[in-house]
């Protein structure tokens, strides 16, 4: 097997004879990833699914959850986005999210390419699964409204946790917002993800980063970051409004921070591969059934001994 010079990197070596997409370096008779896709679209549509019933239990007036929390507004903004986050964590922990790398987010898979770490092939079938994904599971809750009206009341109350820009400032204040919401949101899980006692902790972050935040600045844009977290609410509830700056403002502030940090204003954050959770796979594709570390590292230890 051919192997790389040392000073080579992934994204910009030769073809190699291994498929590495995760690591920018997808074999060139292997363009599309099927398994990614299919795994990244599951894993959004599970972000949604426990997302929006989240945010539907804790602010629909007509549930008791709601209705105790009602009073102390701060308490359940920030309840919201500590279980929206969480909810990112339950995506990445099915093993449908190790496969992919649990991006559930086209930010963060825009960063990761702007990184060298995801092909724009690629890159396009994370975005597309992830606004299919969203809608999938969107649309599950919508069917589930049907079935069983109690919950229905809920869930239109909270508009499918649709966000929405605060509609008495200028609409530039909810889209620098999103923008400066999603480069913070870029450089700490790069921050971790970049850094090898800290890494395992990446996609536990979410949580604590919107519990923090929401209070601050929700009230403005809805705290999305996440072009495919607001396309679907806004879908299955009909609230379009200024939804541009949902697009605009989240990929502008993930380019920023890419930028950022290749100018290393924040020192030296390099993540080795385009996932959010990191079992050793070194950017290939590990197996549905088989996405744990100690799979890699068998696999890994077959190349290592061929190449010996």
């Amino acid at each position: 097997m051919n192997t790389l010079p040392a000073s080579s990197s992934p994204a910009t070596a030769p073809h190699t004879q291994e498929d590495r997409p995760l690591s920018g370096a997808a074999h060139p008779d292997h363009p599309l990833h099927w398994t990614l896709y299919g795994c990244e679209m599951v894993a959004t549509a599970t972000l949604m699914i426990c997302g929006v019933i989240s945010v539907a239990v804790l602010t629909a007036p007509q549930g008791a959850v709601g209705a105790f929390l009602a009073p102390h507004p701060i308490i359940q903004i920030a309840l919201c986005g500590l279980f929206f986050g969480l909810s990112g964590t339950v995506a990445a922990m099915t093993p449908f999210g190790r496969v992919s790398g649990a991006h559930v987010n086209p930010s963060v898979s825009l960063a990761f390419a702007l990184s060298g770490k995801l092909g724009w092939v690629d890159l396009c079938g994370y975005v597309i699964a992830q606004m299919v994904g969203a809608c999938l599971g969107t649309w599950l809750l919508a069917c589930a409204a049907v079935l069983f009206p109690s919950w229905g009341h809920l869930v239109t109350t909270a508009g499918y946790a649709a966000t929405v820009p605060a509609p008495h400032v200028a609409i530039m204040w909810p889209l620098m917002t999103e923008l400066v919401l999603t480069a913070l949101l870029i450089l700490m899980l790069y921050g971790l993800a970049g850094h090898p006692r800290f890494k395992e902790l990446t996609p536990w972050a979410g949580g604590l980063f919107f519990l923090l935040l929401n209070p601050v600045s929700a009230w403005l844009s809805g705290n999305s970051s996440n072009l495919a977290r607001s396309f679907a609410p806004a879908l299955f509830s009909g609230q379009w409004t200024s939804f541009w700056i949902y697009a605009i403002g989240p990929f502008v502030g993930a380019s920023l921070s890419v930028l950022a940090i290749r100018m290393r204003l924040f020192g030296h954050l390099e993540v080795e591969e385009a996932r959010l959770v990191n079992f050793g796979h070194h950017g290939r594709v590990p197996s549905l059934f088989h996405p744990m570390r100690r799979h890699a590292e068998r696999q890994e230890a077959k190349i290592q001994g061929k190449e010996g």
